[in-house]
């Protein structure tokens, strides 16, 4: 990992570490060969010429990048997540509503060939 990365990570407010923490590793889990690079200043998971932009604010954790066709089932069940057109934005307080398998498919979506 990169020392920005790495900076980025170790920033991270302490009541939304945990969800951060809980996405990386489902897409580690999932990608081991991923590449995490700081891109647009937000950790970006890079597979082949897929990216998935997962950044910090100040309620949870947002993702970028995801492939709007192929998340549909999971933006479907979860429209409340839905910021604007392009922003899925998940609150820490909220995050125990969403399974690792619902994660795991927005990552799957966004990350696949």
């Amino acid at each position: 990992m990169d020392a920005d990365v790495q900076a980025y990570i170790e920033a991270i407010a302490p009541e939304h570490r945990p969800l951060f923490d809980r996405v990386h590793r489902l897409i580690t889990r999932a990608y081991p060969e991923a590449d995490l690079v700081l891109s647009y200043g937000m950790p970006t998971y890079r597979v082949g010429s897929r990216k998935l932009h997962v950044a910090v604010w100040r309620h949870g954790v947002s993702f970028y990048g995801w492939d709007k066709e192929r998340s549909a089932a999971f933006t479907g069940r979860h429209p409340d997540l839905l910021s604007g057109k392009a922003t899925i934005r998940l609150r820490s307080r909220d995050a125990a509503a969403v399974t690792d398998a619902e994660l795991g498919e927005l990552v799957h979506a966004s990350l696949d060939a």
